[in-house]
């Protein structure tokens, strides 16, 4: 089996962003078992490099090669360079360092990365540059963002309250957009077709719904946004269940070792 495996409140915790039980070990397991695995994350707020640097400080094993973020495919999705950016204001640094210009009077597109404190004042702006034609496109579809112990709404369901408000389509770069998924297999040694790939994340809709279309095997854990399932499985079709749902990585890492996942 091939693995997708997302990174905060998966692999690292939402609140001090530190390894979660059993995270270190079974990316060292499937390292020593010679295992085709990609981590995909949707880090928005540093450099790629950067942020995979700061995962193999914490003791993570992951090469350059084993890793995809949002980021890395920005080119590939925008080839519009005039955009008003949205968000964290590391992310909003970061985007201008790869290149693009900050246009908040007419952009031709905007771009929406994660924040807690949105305000009314920047969804109003956001409303006007759709409605006079710039394009929405969300760096990732996320669910829910937590930090702090909280949760607040992901750019995903920002992307569809601006979506209703203007009737306005928009574009996502990271996951769960095919184009995103597509490229993580591209990046497996071993080709495979996506019914091969198992995906394991906390973001049940933001990650996991858009992976089970593709035909990937699912691993909902409850070590990030949700601490039971009946926080989300309640609210969805049982068509859309995960296959497997467990506590942490630790938990993934006895039913791999079972040969169960």
């Amino acid at each position: 089996m091939t693995y997708f495996i997302d990174v905060q409140g998966t692999l690292i915790d939402d609140v001090n962003r530190k390894p979660i039980s059993g995270a270190i070990e079974f990316i060292d397991t499937l390292n020593k078992d010679n295992k085709d695995y990609i981590v995909i994350t949707n880090n928005t707020k540093q450099d790629s490099l950067v942020f995979l640097s700061y995962l193999q400080s914490l003791g993570f094993n992951i090469n350059k090669d084993n890793y995809l973020d949002p980021l890395m495919v920005l080119d590939e999705v925008i080839s519009i360079k005039k955009i008003a950016v949205y968000g964290h204001p590391s992310f909003i640094e970061v985007i201008e360092q790869k290149g693009y210009e900050l246009d908040y009077k007419t952009p031709e597109a905007i771009l929406i990365g994660i924040k807690p404190d949105f305000t009314n004042e920047e969804f109003a702006q956001m409303i006007d540059f759709i409605i006079n034609g710039a394009k929405l496109i969300g760096m990732h579809e996320t669910s829910v963002y937590a930090k702090n112990n909280k949760r607040y709404p992901g750019v995903g369901a920002i992307l569809k309250m601006l979506s209703y408000a203007t009737g306005a389509n928009y574009s996502v770069v990271g996951k769960p957009s095919i184009p995103f998924y597509k490229k993580a297999k591209e990046l497996l040694k071993t080709k495979k077709d996506f019914t091969n790939i198992t995906i394991i994340s906390d973001d049940m809709k933001g990650d996991l719904l858009g992976a089970q279309y593709l035909g990937m095997k699912s691993v909902f854990v409850l070590s990030g946004k949700f601490k039971t399932k009946d926080e989300i499985l309640p609210y969805l079709k049982k068509s859309d269940y995960p296959n497997m749902v467990m506590q942490n990585m630790a938990e993934v890492l006895k039913w791999y070792q079972k040969g169960e996942v």
